[in-house]
Order: C-alpha cells, then structure tokens, then sequence
C-alpha cells in the first residue's frame, strides 16, 4: 500500500510477527533482467539499513518479492550502489542549474 508524503512516496511492509514497518520508497531500479525497489525503513532514521526486493506488477499492482539467493542479492546490491551514484550526480546537476 503506497502512500503520498510530502517528501515521498511510502509502502508499508508486514515483516515477521506481525510487525508493519513505513518505509520510504528509494527507487525502482533494473538488474539481471528483472526490477527491484529500495526501501528505507522510516521508523529509526538513524539507521542505514535499506530493504531490497524484487518489484514486479500486475494488472497495474505492485508485489514484493524476497531476493532467493546470495548470488542474485550481489547482482542487486552493486546495481543499487550505482543507482545511489547516479542519484548523486542527479541531484548535483540539479544545483549546478540553480546556480
């Protein structure tokens, strides 16, 4: 379930035990032939921890699906580290036009 912030977008996720965490969604992003999103736990903003899943839609609906295997959370994580890098240089273009 998506909502609206003011900043950004936000799902909340049911993790184990019943436990429901708002996260902000960082990106959509593409590796080894499928999509994935990154999420930000919002709850403890001290915290780095970032949550990676498999993003695939339905009939215009999202669903999360858990990475299987450590292989494919590898391809994950460097694809979202360059995302990261890109989104960097988004924002540094953005300021050098303000400028």
């Amino acid at each position: 379930m998506a909502n609206t912030n003011s900043q950004y977008d936000t799902v909340t996720l049911n993790l184990d035990g019943n436990q429901e965490v708002e996260c902000a969604i960082i990106r959509v992003f593409p590796a080894g032939g499928h999509d994935y999103i990154a999420l930000l736990p919002l709850e403890d903003e001290e915290s780095d921890e970032v949550f990676l899943y498999r993003y695939e839609e339905e009939d215009g609906e999202p669903t999360l699906l858990n990475i299987e295997s450590d292989e494919e959370y590898e391809t994950v994580s460097k694809a979202f580290e360059e995302e990261l890098d890109a989104m960097e240089m988004e924002e540094l273009d953005a300021e050098l036009e303000e400028n």
